[in-house]
Protein backbone atom coordinates (compact mmCIF):
# COMPACT_ATOMS: atom_id res chain seq x y z
CA UNK A 1 0.00 0.00 0.00
CA UNK A 2 1.79 3.43 -1.21
CA UNK A 3 1.09 6.60 0.64
CA UNK A 4 -0.28 9.44 -1.64
CA UNK A 5 1.13 12.48 -2.76
CA UNK A 6 -0.83 14.44 -0.95
CA UNK A 7 -0.57 12.44 2.28
CA UNK A 8 3.47 12.75 2.05
CA UNK A 9 3.18 16.49 1.52
CA UNK A 10 0.89 16.76 4.25
CA UNK A 11 3.43 14.91 6.65
CA UNK A 12 6.40 16.80 5.50
CA UNK A 13 5.06 20.11 6.37
CA UNK A 14 3.08 19.08 9.91
CA UNK A 15 5.81 20.66 12.67
CA UNK A 16 7.40 18.21 15.01
CA UNK A 17 5.96 20.32 18.22
CA UNK A 18 2.12 20.15 16.97
CA UNK A 19 2.64 15.76 17.33
CA UNK A 20 5.02 15.87 20.49
CA UNK A 21 2.32 16.98 22.68
CA UNK A 22 0.63 13.86 21.83
CA UNK A 23 3.25 11.53 21.89
CA UNK A 24 3.88 12.98 25.58
CA UNK A 25 0.31 12.18 26.25
CA UNK A 26 0.24 8.87 24.88
CA UNK A 27 2.53 7.03 26.13
CA UNK A 28 1.94 8.94 30.15
CA UNK A 29 -1.54 7.60 29.62
CA UNK A 30 -0.23 4.23 29.38
CA UNK A 31 2.31 4.70 32.05
CA UNK A 32 5.31 5.20 30.45
CA UNK A 33 7.84 8.56 31.59
CA UNK A 34 9.20 11.39 29.32
CA UNK A 35 12.21 10.10 29.89
CA UNK A 36 11.91 7.09 27.99
CA UNK A 37 10.23 9.02 24.61
CA UNK A 38 13.32 11.47 24.73
CA UNK A 39 15.61 7.55 24.77
CA UNK A 40 13.41 6.23 22.07
CA UNK A 41 13.43 9.35 19.90
CA UNK A 42 17.62 9.71 20.43
CA UNK A 43 18.01 6.33 19.42
CA UNK A 44 15.62 6.63 15.79
CA UNK A 45 17.14 10.47 15.17
CA UNK A 46 20.16 10.65 17.30
CA UNK A 47 18.94 13.93 18.95
CA UNK A 48 19.50 14.20 22.49
CA UNK A 49 16.83 15.91 25.02
CA UNK A 50 18.36 19.72 24.42
CA UNK A 51 18.29 18.81 20.93
CA UNK A 52 14.43 17.65 20.61
CA UNK A 53 13.43 21.12 22.88
CA UNK A 54 15.44 23.56 20.37
CA UNK A 55 13.67 21.84 17.38
CA UNK A 56 9.59 22.35 18.92
CA UNK A 57 10.78 25.87 19.65
CA UNK A 58 12.05 26.68 16.35
CA UNK A 59 8.74 24.81 15.23
CA UNK A 60 10.20 23.10 12.57
CA UNK A 61 8.35 20.63 10.15
CA UNK A 62 9.02 17.10 10.11
CA UNK A 63 10.82 17.49 6.79
CA UNK A 64 13.50 19.81 8.20
CA UNK A 65 13.00 17.46 11.55
CA UNK A 66 14.33 14.69 9.99
CA UNK A 67 16.52 16.06 7.12
CA UNK A 68 18.45 17.61 10.28
CA UNK A 69 18.74 13.48 12.06
CA UNK A 70 20.67 10.57 11.85
CA UNK A 71 18.45 7.43 11.21
CA UNK A 72 19.71 4.90 13.30
CA UNK A 73 20.96 2.19 10.97
CA UNK A 74 18.97 -0.09 12.92
CA UNK A 75 15.47 1.67 11.80
CA UNK A 76 14.80 -0.93 9.14
CA UNK A 77 14.14 -3.13 11.42
CA UNK A 78 11.15 -1.32 12.50
CA UNK A 79 8.16 -3.21 10.59
CA UNK A 80 4.65 -3.70 11.16
CA UNK A 81 1.02 -1.59 10.50
CA UNK A 82 0.62 2.09 11.93
CA UNK A 83 -2.00 4.11 10.52
CA UNK A 84 -3.26 1.48 8.07
CA UNK A 85 0.22 1.32 5.92
CA UNK A 86 2.76 -1.64 5.99
CA UNK A 87 5.85 0.67 7.28
CA UNK A 88 8.19 -1.42 5.39
CA UNK A 89 6.21 -0.84 2.36
CA UNK A 90 6.38 2.96 2.19
CA UNK A 91 8.45 4.23 -0.62
CA UNK A 92 8.72 7.78 0.84
CA UNK A 93 11.35 8.10 2.84
CA UNK A 94 10.12 10.66 5.32
CA UNK A 95 6.95 9.28 5.63
CA UNK A 96 8.90 5.91 6.52
CA UNK A 97 11.10 7.60 9.02
CA UNK A 98 7.77 9.67 10.73
CA UNK A 99 6.19 6.67 10.94
CA UNK A 100 9.21 4.97 12.49
CA UNK A 101 8.96 6.98 14.67
CA UNK A 102 5.22 6.57 15.65
CA UNK A 103 5.52 2.89 15.50
CA UNK A 104 8.42 3.35 18.43
CA UNK A 105 6.13 5.89 20.54
CA UNK A 106 3.34 3.29 20.13
CA UNK A 107 5.25 0.19 20.72
CA UNK A 108 6.70 2.37 24.00
CA UNK A 109 2.90 3.06 25.38
CA UNK A 110 2.02 -0.79 24.30
CA UNK A 111 4.32 -1.70 27.03
CA UNK A 112 6.70 -3.24 25.00
CA UNK A 113 10.46 -3.43 26.80
CA UNK A 114 12.86 -1.17 25.90
CA UNK A 115 15.89 -3.33 24.38
CA UNK A 116 12.98 -4.47 22.03
CA UNK A 117 11.74 -1.16 20.93
CA UNK A 118 15.51 -0.06 20.60
CA UNK A 119 15.88 -3.44 18.36
CA UNK A 120 18.98 -4.40 20.40
CA UNK A 121 20.10 -7.56 19.15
Amino acid sequence: MNTTPEHDERIAKMTFASVFPHYVSKVESKGRTTSELYQVIEWLTGFNQAKIHELINEKVSFKTFFEQASINPNAMLIKGVICGYRIEDIETPLTQQVRYLDKLVDELAKGKKMEKILRAS
